[in-house]
């Protein structure tokens, strides 16, 4: 019961959250994803949008695709989305912040509206490339919680394709150059629909994720005291290490779930200046 009770907490503050969403500015231009209905949707379903962001100066031809939390039933978009966006924007990156579908869809699995979204918007991003200055092989996804999970879903799955094409957009490759899971959510069997029973100690990862050929570097970053375990972006780590991909791992002692969108100086408010270290390091 302790279980349900706190699973149900953190989705009614992502639905909140979601609500919440239209009152934050935004210096964005926002399109939508699909150029028509979304797969699987009726014609007066809410459509998934983009936004793009455009630093006022570029420092880098690579593009960020920004996917908030919300454990699949709304979207943290202030503060895992519009917070992040003016952060990269402000290093001269370019960044798109994905408005996936929710809440989930029954009858598919939690993520599988979410997915078909993300890789159509990898794909809308490549195919803008030109138009917008970036190079359309340094594209790269980051996302919080249940945002983290699509996140992985869409950088290690990307052979495999979650909808069928709609136009000339869908014959482009939808694999993302870097990714970055933050606090990613439904990583280990034991918490594979919310936060993890066994504290993630002994289990094993869920099936979702292909490791295919076109997964890419990752930086991963988790607290210690995560309900949604750490050990999930550890596990993570140790299959990109024995596929040779290169990787970086961040846990922070004492840090819980969602801290993503309160960057400071100190311990675990500067996370996201570590990942855009990194974002240099291993070239983008």
């Amino acid at each position: 019961m302790k279980r349900i009770f706190t699973f149900t907490a953190i989705a009614l503050c992502a639905v909140a959250a979601f609500l919440c969403a239209g009152a934050s500015a935004s210096a964005a231009e926002e399109f939508n994803v699909w150029p028509g209905v979304a797969p699987g949707e009726k014609e007066d379903a809410v459509k998934p949008t983009y936004e793009y962001w455009k630093p006022e100066k570029k420092t880098t031809d690579s593009l960020m695709i920004v996917c908030p939390g919300g454990a699949y039933m709304g979207l943290a978009y202030a503060h895992e989305g519009e917070k992040i966006a003016q952060y990269f924007n402000s290093k001269g990156v370019s960044v798109v912040v994905l408005k996936y579908r929710v809440p989930r869809r029954e009858g598919i699995p939690k993520h599988m509206a979410a997915w078909q979204d993300a890789q159509r918007c990898v794909r809308v991003v490549r195919s803008r490339a030109k138009e917008w200055g970036i190079d359309p092989n340094k594209i790269g996804i980051m996302g919080f919680s249940a945002g983290g999970h699509l996140t992985l879903m869409t950088s290690t799955t990307s052979q495999t394709n979650s909808y069928e094409p709609v136009d000339e957009i869908d014959k482009l490759p939808c694999n993302v150059n870097f990714a970055a899971p933050v606090y990613p959510a439904y990583v280990l069997e034991d918490g594979a629909d919310g936060p993890n029973t066994g504290k993630g100690n002994d289990s094993t990862m869920v099936g979702d994720f292909a490791f295919d050929e076109k997964t890419p570097p990752m930086c991963l970053i988790h607290g210690d005291a995560d309900g949604y375990s750490p050990m999930g972006s550890v596990a993570v780590y140790s299959k990109l290490r024995k596929m040779n991909i290169p990787a970086e791992l961040h846990i922070y002692a004492k840090v819980n779930h969602g801290f993503g969108g309160n960057p400071t100086d100190d311990h675990v408010g500067d996370w996201l200046n570590r990942v855009y270290a990194w974002m240099k390091v291993v070239g983008f």
